[in-house]
């Protein structure tokens, strides 16, 4: 999927309002921000407007918001911590209906440069409906030009997301994606498009549903697919092996074999599990010692499932990715959050820090293990959506960036 959308760098924003759609959906905890990660990101794309003398109006959800507003969820710990990393007053408009009166005379109110953070849009309830037309037109009452710098939620049709781009073309302005969007589509796009081989793509988490799609479309285009994590074991059931207690969808015992067969078919590996992480329970909490024993696949016993990959399966993954030019990973190979259970992922980790190939991590729970395991700075790329970064490596069209003007 090639780039070519206006940017923020096709555009004149001086003197404009422009309403720009971040991704400030991060965790707090007592009401502080717990990882900055996606306000950092959005950075680069504020301070480019602000320079140009734009009057920059910023917009988010923040949680999914299933009872209504609520202070907990408001985005007011985000709008006080960017005003620090600005260097500037971030004015919070606080009303939950979020383009309400108080957001009017907050935008009429500015002048060059300044900047403006309205409400959690969700709170105003049609954020998640194709039926937003109502907010989406009062988003762009707010704006002459729009910018999509939220690539986590690019790949979903919400009002401030597509709609919005609709009523700003019909007003005559521009819409376009930050330097972020940009930087995600131009990392993922060519990883998948046109990738310097040997493309390697490793796959983990714990669903086969999850990823059909992304199997499917990433055999035709890597050379060498590695799976790991829960879903590893449906295909190792698939292909008759004993997987004990394991997590296995027996809906999709087939569609593995095919999986199998057209890797096959297509020259390309498919590497699965040799070995794993046996264990007796699933560990309550998470990050409780256990005791795991390691195991031949050919070996599960039918008490035990596995919650890691082995220390022979770590070294033949590590192997692969040796030789590779460009590697994408999306999925934990076990369950990262419990030390003894997260040597597989570390193993991977470790084999994508210590190569020179151009390391895309497809955010989520990989981007996580990734971050928390200390191995963030090593990876070229480490992708803010992991459900649009999925629907990507699918080869879907992500209305976030088709709503973006064609330069």
């Amino acid at each position: 999927m090639a780039l070519n959308k206006k940017t923020v760098d096709d555009i004149n924003a001086k003197g404009k309002r422009v309403l720009v759609r971040c991704d400030f959906n991060v965790p707090l905890k007592n009401g502080e921000i717990t990882d900055e990660t996606r306000i950092n990101a959005a950075l680069p794309t504020i301070n480019k407007l602000i320079a140009d003398g734009g009057k920059v109006i910023l917009c988010s959800h923040l949680g999914k918001v299933k009872n209504g507003p609520n202070e907990d969820e408001s985005l007011a710990p985000v709008a006080k911590r960017l005003s620090e990393k600005l260097g500037k007053e971030v004015v919070f408009v606080a009303d939950y209906n979020v383009t309400g009166e108080a957001a009017t005379a907050a935008v009429a109110a500015m002048n060059e440069g300044d900047v403006v953070l309205l409400q959690n849009t969700r709170f105003r309830g049609k954020e998640e409906t194709k039926n937003g037309e109502e907010f989406s037109q009062e988003l762009a009452d707010l704006a002459d030009d729009y910018v999509c710098d939220a690539f986590g939620s690019s790949h979903r049709a919400h009002a401030s997301v597509d709609g919005v781009t609709k009523c700003i073309t019909a007003k005559g302005g521009n819409n376009c994606v930050g330097y972020l969007m940009q930087k995600e589509i131009e990392f993922l796009g060519n990883a998948v498009e046109n990738p310097v081989r040997p493309f390697v793509a490793i796959l983990g988490g714990a669903k086969v549903a999850d990823k059909l799609n992304v199997i499917s479309n990433l055999l035709e285009k890597c050379d060498t697919l590695i799976i790991g994590g829960g879903m590893a074991y449906t295909f190792l059931k698939a292909q008759g092996k004993e997987i004990g207690k394991s997590l296995c969808d027996e809906t999709k015992l087939d569609y593995c074999l095919e999986m199998m067969a057209k890797a096959e078919k297509l020259g390309k590996k498919l590497l699965l599990p040799i070995d794993s992480a046996a264990i007796a329970e699933f560990p309550n909490p998470i990050d409780a010692e256990i005791e795991a024993e390691y195991v031949s696949s050919d070996d599960m016993p039918a008490d035990k499932m596995a919650c890691d990959i082995g220390p022979k399966t770590a070294a033949l993954y590590a192997e692969a990715v040796k030789t590779a030019k460009t590697v994408v990973w999306n999925g934990p190979m076990g369950i990262f959050e419990n030390p003894t259970l997260a040597k597989g992922t570390i193993a991977v980790a470790e084999a994508l820090a210590a190569t020179d190939a151009t390391t895309i991590i497809g955010g989520g729970d990989s981007a996580a293990a990734v971050n928390q395991l200390g191995f963030g700075d090593k990876m070229s790329h480490i992708s803010t959506g992991g459900g649009a970064s999925l629907e990507f490596l699918e080869g879907k069209e992500l209305p976030g960036v088709v709503a973006a003007d064609n330069k």
